[in-house]
């Protein structure tokens, strides 16, 4: 008789699997900090958008075979955007991440923090254990110019940006529209699949939709 898995036990068994590899991220994964000390400028609608993304990040984090260990920062337990992430995400406050009212520049040595901002001038080449990236979160809807890059320098913390314009190229559309800008899920998408195949290709088709206006330049040979 070929002895079947019970679903119960394989679900949980599975579940203490995801658990494990989270746990080990904390100690030997690369780690990504997101800075919600921006929130105070938005509405509740951008608030629930921007729930949803920490939400859809986390479930992504999840799935990988290689997680990061993910902290937010900047983020107090009395907030509006804390609120929306217990309405809107079940099992939020069981999320295996760090949550703290510090700011990032603070928790962090200086030297190991790089700001991922559209307007930095440096594209990323690698995802590296040694440093922390730092993804900001603001949701496109209050995006004000510059906003990551300027607190990113007057914290004197490098910057870049993912290699949009190295890989892949703009394409015509209707509305002649191009935007490097993601939400932080998306980035976060590129970075985890960019960290599991050391294949900017790969990773940037992963979260960069056409709607941004961008297509790798193999698709458009």
């Amino acid at each position: 008789m070929v002895l079947g898995i019970c679903p119960q036990h394989s679900k949980r068994f599975l579940r203490s699997l995801t658990k494990e590899k989270l746990l080990g991220a904390k100690h030997s994964g690369p780690r990504l900090c997101i800075d919600l000390s921006m929130t105070h400028h938005m509405s509740k609608k951008e608030l629930s958008r921007l729930a949803g993304q920490i939400r859809r990040l986390y479930g992504s984090n999840k799935k990988a075979d290689r997680p990061f260990w993910i902290t937010l920062t900047g983020f107090t337990t009395d907030s509006p955007l804390y609120e929306e992430c217990l309405r809107m995400n079940d099992g939020f406050s069981s999320y295996l991440l760090d949550i703290t009212e510090e700011d990032c520049f603070s928790l962090f040595p200086l030297e190991t923090l790089v700001y991922l901002t559209p307007d930095s001038e440096h594209a990323l080449e690698d995802v590296d254990l040694n440093t922390v990236y730092i993804l900001g979160g603001l949701v496109d809807e209050s995006i004000q110019k510059k906003v990551t890059f300027q607190k990113a320098q007057e914290h004197s913390v490098k910057t870049a940006r993912l290699p949009i314009q190295e890989y892949m190229v703009r394409c015509q559309n209707g509305k002649n529209y191009h935007s490097e800008i993601l939400a932080i899920n998306q980035v976060f998408d590129i970075l985890s699949t960019y960290f599991e195949t050391q294949n900017w290709t790969e990773a940037l088709k992963k979260g960069v939709s056409s709607r941004k206006g961008y297509v790798l330049q193999s698709s458009a040979e």
